[in-house]
Formats: C-alpha cells, structure tokens, sequence
C-alpha cells in the first residue's frame, strides 16, 4: 500500500470528516503555512503549485464538510 492509498485510507471515514466538520479551519491554515514556508524557501519559484496545493486543501475541507 502506498503513501497515497494510505492518505485516502485515513480521510475515506466518518472520523475524517467528523474532524473536517470540527477543526478543517485548522487544517487549511496549516497547509497555508507550510506552503507559505515552502514558498519563501524557494523564494517564489514554485507559488503557482502551491497555490493550488492551498486551494485543494480549501477545496477537500469543504467536501468533507460537505458530506456529513
């Protein structure tokens, strides 16, 4: 099993989103950190991919959310 079967694994649940539901600002705002980390490592070479990995995380979130 790889490293993404294991992700979907964990968020596939109800726990995942029952979490989601509770703390998912918590979860976007500490994969805007690490990608605002990210970016000022590279210094902006890659901001164009981390954007979308910020508004995927939004996006995910807001699924699970979604689906309770």
């Amino acid at each position: 099993m790889g490293l993404l079967d294991k992700v979907k694994e964990m968020f596939g649940g109800s726990k995942a989103k029952d979490l989601a539901a509770q703390h998912g600002d918590k979860v976007v705002q500490g994969v805007d950190k690490a990608t605002d980390a990210v970016d000022d490592k590279t210094k902006g070479k890659y901001s164009d991919h981390l954007q979308k990995a910020d508004d995927a995380a939004e996006k995910a979130v807001d699924k699970l959310q979604g689906e309770q």
